[in-house]
Order: structure tokens, then C-alpha cells, then sequence
């Protein structure tokens, strides 16, 4: 058995009954780009935390720039495999851009349900379900993937909600992206209880959609024709695409990471020149070129482009030679780690771990984040819990405090869902949808750090 590209692009509109667009000016794919571009989640990632939280420097990449940039190298990606996929398969309804347009909004959205400070704040709710005052006592009698939507709680999952379910929140399906691309953007594509160690390969690391939205995944995967891992645990092999998508992310976060670690101080300007043009094969007019800039900052971008180049070349390669394993469901590694320069790419990140990601200004501030979404959290449960018990007898303090929380993440009326899972899900939609400034300002109002004004 195995995947066949004509249903894997599908047009279909998760939650629209819509037919395809026949508009010569964007694609349906196209649109699902421009979507994502003008949602108020993608605008937020310009104040989420990338590498370094809260930077005062301009130059530093925040979650919204390392999406784009991540989105170039995604359509590249997707372009070049779709050239080859099209002569290969004989796809005449096909044009190479799609597969490339898919792959660049996927791309640009796979950061999006990504809470504030960095993967710090996908640990502080993980920690709080588990050790939290009233976290702990919360989740612990939920069941199945309904606890482990918070005790394994993923950033991945919670995008596939802003998409599907928080933005557009009226609409069936939320954006009503197509479902090829909410399928390449969904790396893994599994619920968030299946057994520890009971399915192998990166598809399966992580959960990709939670208890509530599994219904939705489910269309999404019967739409574009996923291949089912299990008869009765939601778990799928990946879309294709999907591969292409993780790559575009592994080759930005590698490379930019370590420029950005240059141009903080964290690096030499002879580091990080030795890290890249380890990657990159002898070419005497490469060096002619490099030899030309004067700048050492012009020398590094200079390089970081001819890494990128590099990478993409060997990922399309690597894609196209295990095309046919990828359908059957057969192959079930990260790209990157089959590539011919996939230990100098590691390197880059072994030297980021060393030298970057433990930073002071990381550390700190990223420390201080864990304390802060943590807090909100065990601020809110009770005053939450409070009034869905109590209404309108409900103490003053939580009648007062609850207005704090905008009404999509209360429920209807404002008055909060009678389960705990959906009450818990609810409240972790609304602090992993802060940015950084502004989870930072909430805690402080409502701790006392600072006053309004």
C-alpha cells in the first residue's frame, strides 16, 4: 500500500464545502499562505522568542523572521522536488509551484502555536501539569491523550489548533486551510497518548494534534490518503511534504542560529567561518568571491547563503532518492541525518549548545519565562474553576479577575466549560497565544509587580 501524489495535493478545504478555485491570479495553495500571513497569530511571532528572548537588537531573528526565512527555504524545497515529482509520476494537472507553495505555508505556520520564551514555555506547562499546585491536581484526573495534551504538552499541537480551531474561530475548520497543507505542516502525526517506545521513527517523537482536535486531524489525513499506523490508536505516517518542511526548519535554525550567535559575540568571526565552509565543497570560485568582501560581517551571510544553497541541494537529492520508501510509509528519518554533510550541519548545532543557547541573556530570561507562564496559569485555574462552579456566586475576586481572559478562551456567555479538560485546554490556549511582552505585563499586573497606567 502506498501514498499517491494526485490525493496528496489535495484542494480540499478543511471545514469548507467550497470547490476549488479556478482564479489565474493565486492558487489555492497560494491562498493558504496569504491566510496564514494576515492571521493575528502570525503577527504575534514577531514578539516570540526564537533564540534570544526579548532582544533589544533589531538584528535578531524572532519566531516571525525565522518563519519566513524558514518559508523561502521550504518553497525552494518544495519546487525542486515538485519539477522532478511531476516528470517522474507524469502529473500533467500539477505544476511544480504547488508543491512548493504547500511546503512554504506550512513552513511559515510551523512556529505558530509556539508559546512564549522558546521551548522554556513549552517546559514551564509541561512542568506545571505535572508539579503545579492546582495543575497537578487538575490534569491528574484526566485519561489517556486528554492528560497528555498538557503533561506532554507541544507547540506543534497547539499550531495545529490555531489554525484549525483558534483563528477564524466562527468558521468550520478555522482558516479552512487545504488539507495538503495542514497535512505537511503536521510533522507528527499522532495523538498524544500511544505507549512510550511502541512506534519507531521521528514522526511518532512528538504528539501533532490534541484529544479535541483528533477529529479534524482525522479529516485532514482521510482527505490527502495518510497511511494509518495503527487500527485503533490515532497515528498516521507522515505526508511527504512533511519531510521537506522539518528540513527547511533544520537547515534555518542550524545556520541562522550560529549567525546570529556571531553577530551577538557568542562567536568569532574565525568560528563561525570555519563552521560553514566546513559544509560547503572546495570551489575556487567560491573563494575568488569570499576573497572579494571586505566586510567579516558580509563574509558570514555571504557564507550563510552558500550553506543554505548547499543543504537544499543534498536534501532534494536525499528526498528523490527515498521518494519511493517515503510513499510506502517505509522511511521514517529526519532528511538532515541522510545527507552527505549531515555531520558538519550537526556541528553547527553542538557549537550552539556550547556557546549560544547558554548564553547568560538566554538563560535568564528564559528562566524568568518558566516562572511567568507557570504563575499565570495557577493564577487563573482557580479563579476558572471558581466561577464555572459558582456562576454568578462565584467569589468577587474571580468575577473580576476572569475578565482578564478574552471570552474564545472561556466559553460561552463567559462562562467556563464544566469539564476540566476543556476548561484546562481553554486556559493553555490563552497563555501559549501571549507573546513574550505580554505574558511579561499580565504577571506583573496580576501578581502586583506593577500597576496599570
Amino acid at each position: 500500500m502506498s501514498m499517491n501524489w494526485s490525493q496528496l495535493l489535495s484542494h480540499k478545504r478543511l471545514g469548507s464545502r467550497e470547490s476549488s478555485t479556478d482564479s489565474t491570479t493565486r492558487t489555492d495553495f497560494q491562498r493558504d499562505l496569504d491566510r496564514i500571513v494576515f492571521s493575528s497569530a502570525f503577527r504575534r511571532m514577531q514578539d516570540k522568542t526564537q533564540i534570544f528572548p526579548l532582544s533589544k537588537i533589531d538584528y535578531v531573528r524572532t519566531r516571525l523572521t525565522h518563519s519566513l526565512e524558514s518559508s523561502s527555504v521550504g518553497r525552494s524545497l518544495g519546487t525542486l522536488v515538485g519539477e522532478q515529482i511531476i516528470a517522474r509520476h507524469r502529473l500533467e494537472e500539477n505544476e511544480a509551484s504547488d508543491f512548493g507553495d504547500i511546503c512554504a505555508a506550512a513552513c511559515l505556520a510551523h512556529d505558530i502555536g509556539n508559546p512564549p520564551f522558546g521551548h522554556s514555555g513549552e517546559d514551564a506547562i509541561r512542568h506545571w501539569a505535572e508539579n503545579g499546585a492546582y495543575g497537578k491536581q487538575r490534569v491528574a484526573v484526566l485519561q489517556g491523550s486528554q492528560r497528555e495534551d498538557f503533561l506532554n504538552f507541544e507547540g506543534n499541537s497547539q499550531g495545529f489548533r490555531v489554525l484549525t480551531r483558534l483563528q477564524n474561530r466562527d468558521n468550520p475548520g478555522g482558516l479552512q486551510l487545504t488539507c495538503a497543507t495542514l497535512a505537511a505542516f503536521t510533522k507528527y502525526p499522532r495523538e498524544s497518548c500511544i505507549g512510550n517506545g511502541r512506534f519507531q521513527g521521528v514522526s511518532a517523537k512528538k504528539p501533532g494534534f490534541t484529544a479535541e482536535d483528533q477529529g479534524l486531524f482525522t479529516e485532514v489525513a482521510d482527505s490527502v490518503g495518510l497511511l494509518r499506523r495503527d487500527p485503533v490508536l490515532a497515528i498516521w505516517h507522515r505526508h511527504p511534504l512533511a519531510f521537506l518542511v522539518e528540513a527547511a526548519d533544520d537547515i534555518c535554525y542550524r545556520v541562522i542560529d550560529i549567525e546570529d550567535g556571531y553577530r551577538l559575540g557568542h562567536l568569532s568571526f574565525q568560528e563561525a567561518m570555519e563552521l560553514f565552509v566546513a559544509v560547503l565543497p572546495d570551489s575556487p570560485a567560491r573563494l575568488k568571491r569570499l576573497g572579494g568582501i571586505t566586510g567579516d560581517k558580509e563574509k558570514i551571510e555571504f557564507l550563510r547563503a552558500k550553506v543554505i544553497s548547499q543543504a537544499i541541494s543534498e536534501i532534494l537529492s536525499c528526498f528523490l532518492d527515498h521518494e519511493e520508501a517515503i510513499l510506502g510509509g517505509r522511511f521514517d528519518q529526519p532528511l538532515m541525518s541522510q545527507i552527505p554533510h549531515r555531520a558538519e550541519m550537526d556541528r553547527l548545532i553542538e557549537v550552539a549548545n556550547d556557546k549560544i543557547y547558554i548564553a547568560p541573556e538566554v538563560i535568564e530570561i528564559e528562566t524568568a519565562g518558566f516562572q511567568v507562564i507557570s504563575e499565570l496559569l495557577e493564577r487563573f485555574i482557580p479563579i476558572v474553576d471558581d466561577v464555572a462552579a459558582h456562576g454568578n456566586r462565584a467569589r468577587p475576586r474571580s468575577q473580576m479577575m476572569i475578565r482578564l481572559i478574552p471570552e474564545q478562551f472561556i466559553g460561552a456567555q463567559a462562562m467556563p466549560a464544566e469539564d476540566d479538560y476543556t476548561r484546562l485546554l481553554r486556559l493553555t490556549d490563552f497563555v501559549s497565544g501571549m507573546t513574550d511582552s505580554y505574558a511579561v505585563s499580565l504577571y506583573k499586573k496580576v501578581t502586583g509587580i506593577s500597576l496599570p497606567g
